[in-house]
């Protein structure tokens, strides 16, 4: 099987390299990079080609957002299995996709997800945070707990089914997404207990208090536009538990 890893990038010289190497670094070797560049100002496109291989593909052009480059790099894609990773992580080793690829030899499996670590910027190795992703559930979303968007990995029928990121979401489409697919309710979700991805700290959805309050807003109307119930306490125990879990260590 063919598995499709999707970034989506606008100036990020600092950081390009690094993630693109992570995928080529890959011991699977069925791997279609597609990066959708919004339009650089920076070096990134000069970097990023000398990695674009002939069964990969680079697109450069402005776009209204980052849900709408991922769509376009799905729409562009043609691997079995479909995956993004941002231009700021990488991957955890060099044989995630194998591990992945492997859960995926079972037909039956829709989705694959595992956790991710979190670092600082310019020290990968250094572990800050790390995030167990949560079980793929209408429950748990309705709580605003969903599994982390980098570490999954999902069939190209998923998405030929349930559709395209909403485009007037700007940092909770892949949540209002999984709102989508779990109200489907036959997906077969497989949780791989295992990191997949380190992600640099400080991005839309980690970026201090006023994505904070975005992203809860944008949770809050995803579940409401599916018809998944839920308040704004429910959303806001999140914090809570984080906090009584730090305070543990």
């Amino acid at each position: 099987m063919k598995v499709s890893i999707i970034m989506a990038t606008y100036n990020r010289a600092s950081t390009i390299v690094r993630a693109l190497s992570s995928v080529k670094n890959q011991t699977y070797k069925n791997v279609e990079l597609v990066v959708i560049d919004g339009a650089s100002k920076d070096a990134t496109v000069d970097l990023v080609t000398p990695f674009i291989s002939s069964t990969d593909t680079m697109q450069s052009e402005p776009d209204s957002g980052i849900y709408d480059a991922l769509n376009k790099g799905v729409k562009i894609s043609s691997g079995d299995i479909i995956a993004f990773l941002h231009s700021d992580d990488l991957y955890s080793n060099d044989d995630v996709l194998c591990s992945v690829m492997n859960i995926f030899t079972d037909n039956d499996v829709d989705i694959v997800y595992g956790d991710v670590s979190f670092f600082l910027k310019d020290k990968p190795n250094k572990v800050v945070r790390m995030y167990r992703s949560d079980k793929l559930s209408e429950a748990n979303l309705a709580w605003g707990k969903m599994p982390a968007h980098p570490a999954m990995f999902i069939r190209r029928r998923v998405y030929e089914r349930i559709g395209p990121f909403k485009t007037d979401y700007s940092i909770a489409g892949d949540f209002e997404f999984l709102c989508r697919v779990v109200r489907s309710a036959d997906f077969n979700a497989v949780y791989f207990p295992s990191v997949l991805v380190r992600m640099q700290s400080g991005g839309i959805s980690t970026g201090g208090l006023k994505n904070s309050i975005l992203l809860n807003k944008e949770v809050y109307y995803a579940l409401q536009n599916n018809e998944i119930y839920t308040n704004i306490f429910m959303l806001l125990s999140k914090y809570l538990s984080k906090i009584l879990q730090f305070l543990k260590h």
